[in-house]
């Protein structure tokens, strides 16, 4: 009986891998079928665009989201390919009659191309013998064909229309499963290539026309209804460029970058090429900097390609493509509208070559990499930080050929107002500009950074933040072409002394300047450290009651012990604060670091002041003086506790019991015993 299970299991596996093996188009159909088989035997859930005939066969995302292209939809139920209705039966329960390709043209919806076939005189071949495969355009698709065009194919003795129709041919017989992504298929016209993509959604093209109706059979071959008449492809990427007027600045820019062998070769690719009128969109100065520099002419027009061919009816939703730069651009749609980066910006689509397509595009997509630091923060959320170093006169530092990394307030620290630009506020500036190019990720813990305005800052690493100095980095850097921008949460505020030197330069700490003398531990918190010292105020010695205050001061060993307390031999500035953190101190306790309420509590107790920057650590002003768990008044819980105290305890509560229950009173006389043993021990 335990024999069947292996292969059980194996034929399991089997129908697994062979479901896995389906194609994107016959998953999004099975789908489909499930969704209408309440319906009936053959019936497939079918999404049609409100106020369009543009139907889809859906899949699971979309059955949910009921939108294509963020436009509504509405569901029908239709009869799946190959099967038709019984009168008086539910569903689709008959197969369609099998004839040949000429006959089936007639059934599936594309009777103008059975039409134009018997005008052509292609009637009797895809009437006799032979296995083709026919990309046939629906009736609407020939309806949408310009009057010059439709004429130039049916009036030149039907020479051209012939050609056409033989060029949406392939003579064997191709389904959607033999057709895959990035393929070719030869043409029953002078084999010339059919390119072929099938994408992950479900959507298949032929050059570029969508598969409406798949995978009709016919005696002498197969039938699939596309969406457009498709027309014969000889150009590549490269020739479109040199051939369109309107691509004459992107002609002029891809030979100054030596890309045209690229655009030229082999492949599948997506150029979004920008027209002239993108290109004067662009300031001057900015376009003449780019095109003057091959480097960041080059990061600007492989920014423009993708690395694989999208056709405009793949995208019916928003999805991320990389380009060959290394960066990525969201592509979707808005109706009829395709978009990048959420504007509709595609002027003209799907301009077919031999490898790719091509997309005109009416703005130009500068890539971060081509861009300077000032126009990374002016089009980021510091672009406040901006206007402060414009002001300052720093432009020139952000705006050039220097290597540096730009640590910028975002734009709510300056919810007041800007502060106003002294020498002061211009030097501090200088500090947040770092000298070389950085990158966050490659920046490590206790790594020293040097400023334009010869300040040394320190780099911080923690759990939940990356911080340099007081300021922590609240937004994935932005590398451009010279310079990187940070953006941090706060202005920064170099060290400009020794804790010690902090501490006598604040009024605030003159008590505890004097407390620090005496208690012999100068030294060591003016010494080379990394301290996070939580600085009581003049306010918090005041708030103690006067005795135990002379009591402290006058004993140097007890004073020691309790500021010892108040340091930890770790830096901790605020930014790292978000659950509990424990530090230990120089004393030996543990001191909990919390936040409630966006403001730094120490044991409970509320920071007046967090983050004031010393060479050798960090000072918190607070406004009480902190007490170690010994030194607290209060009867501390993890005390031992006295043993004669609890057997007596014992011994009390149980004695009332064993009056009320004799056998009880064996045990009341054994601790009894205990208890004179432990006096006596005592």
């Amino acid at each position: 009986m335990a024999r069947p299970l292996p292969l059980l299991l194996l034929l399991l596996l089997a129908l697994g891998l062979a479901a896995a093996a389906k194609s994107p188009y016959q998953q999004v159909l099975q789908h489909s079928r499930l969704r209408g088989r309440q319906h009936g035997p053959n019936v497939c859930a079918v999404q049609k665009l409100i106020g369009t005939n543009r139907k889809y066969f859906t899949n699971c995302k979309q059955w949910y989201q009921r939108k294509i292209c963020g436009k509504s939809t509405v569901i029908s139920y239709e009869c799946c390919p190959g099967y038709e209705k019984v009168p008086g039966e539910k569903g689709c329960p008959a197969a369609l009659p099998l004839s040949n390709i000429y006959e089936t043209l007639g059934v599936v919806g594309s009777a103008t191309t059975q039409l134009y076939s018997d005008r052509s005189n292609l009637r009797p071949e895809i009437e006799g013998p032979g296995s083709f495969t026919i990309f046939a355009p629906s009736n609407e698709a020939w309806a949408s064909l310009s009057a010059e065009t439709l004429d130039s194919l049916v009036s030149n003795v039907n020479i051209e229309l012939l050609n056409a129709l033989r060029y949406h041919m392939v003579d064997k017989r191709v389904l959607t499963d033999d057709l895959k992504h990035g393929t070719t298929l030869n043409s029953m016209y002078q084999n010339l290539p059919i390119q072929i993509h099938h994408y992950p959604n479900g959507i298949v093209t032929v050059n570029c026309a969508r598969l409406l109706k798949a995978d009709h059979h016919a005696t002498n071959g197969v039938v699939h209804v596309i969406d457009k008449v498709i027309a014969t492809t000889t150009n590549t990427i490269q020739q479109i460029i040199e051939t369109e007027d309107s691509l004459e600045t992107l002609r002029t820019a891809v030979a100054a970058s030596d890309l045209s062998s690229l655009l030229e070769s082999e492949g599948q690719y997506t150029l979004l090429a920008p027209t002239n009128e993108a290109f004067e969109k662009i300031p001057r100065e900015t376009l003449n900097r780019i095109l003057g520099d091959p480097e960041a002419l080059r990061d600007l027009l492989n920014h423009h390609i993708l690395k694989s061919a999208m056709c405009a009816e793949a995208i019916i939703a928003g999805l991320t493509m990389e380009t060959l730069e290394g960066t990525t651009l969201d592509v979707g749609c808005s109706g009829e509208e395709l978009t990048l980066n959420g504007k509709p910006i595609i002027a003209n689509k799907d301009v077919l070559a031999t490898n790719g397509v091509v997309h005109f595009v009416n703005e130009l997509l500068i890539p971060d990499s081509a861009k300077t630091v000032f126009e990374l923060a002016q089009e980021s959320e510091v672009s406040k930080s901006t206007d402060l170093f414009r002001q300052a006169g720093l432009s020139s530092h952000l705006t050039g050929s220097e290597r540096v990394t730009l640590l910028a307030p975002v734009n709510n620290v300056f919810k007041d107002g800007l502060p106003i630009i002294d020498s002061n506020m211009r030097n501090l500036l200088l500090n947040h500009i770092v000298k070389d190019q950085l990158s966050s990720k490659y920046l490590y813990h206790g790594q020293k950074l040097q400023t334009l305005g010869d300040k040394e800052l320190r780099v911080f690493v923690y759990r939940n933040n990356l911080c340099i100095e007081n300021a922590c980095i609240a937004a994935h850097d932005k590398r451009g072409r010279f310079g990187t921008l940070f953006s941090v949460d706060k202005m920064l505020t170099p060290p400009t002394g020794s804790v010690m030197d902090v501490l006598k330069a604040d009024h605030r700490f003159s008590t505890l300047v004097a407390a620090i003398q005496s208690a012999g531990l100068t030294e060591s918190l003016n010494r080379p450290g990394t301290f996070t010292v939580f600085a009581p105020t003049n306010e918090a010695f005041r708030a103690m009651p006067q005795g135990e205050l002379n009591k402290l001061m006058g004993n140097a060993k007890e004073l020691a012990n309790i500021l010892k307390f108040h340091v930890a031999d770790e830096i901790l500035v605020s930014g790292a604060v978000n659950a509990l953190v424990r530090l230990k101190s120089m004393q030996g306790d543990k001191l909990e670091v919390g936040m409630k309420n966006n403001v730094i509590h120490i044991n409970k107790e509320p920071v007046a002041e967090s983050d004031i920057m010393a060479t050798n650590g960090v000072i918190y002003a607070v406004n009480s003086v902190l007490q170690p768990q010994a030194s607290r008044p209060q009867e501390r819980g993890d005390e031992p506790a006295d043993p004669a105290l609890e057997i007596f305890k014992q011994a009390s509560a149980l004695s009332k019991v064993s009056q009320r229950n004799p056998r009880l009173a064996p045990v009341y006389s054994r601790i009894l015993a205990r208890m004179k043993e432990n006096s006596e021990a005592f």
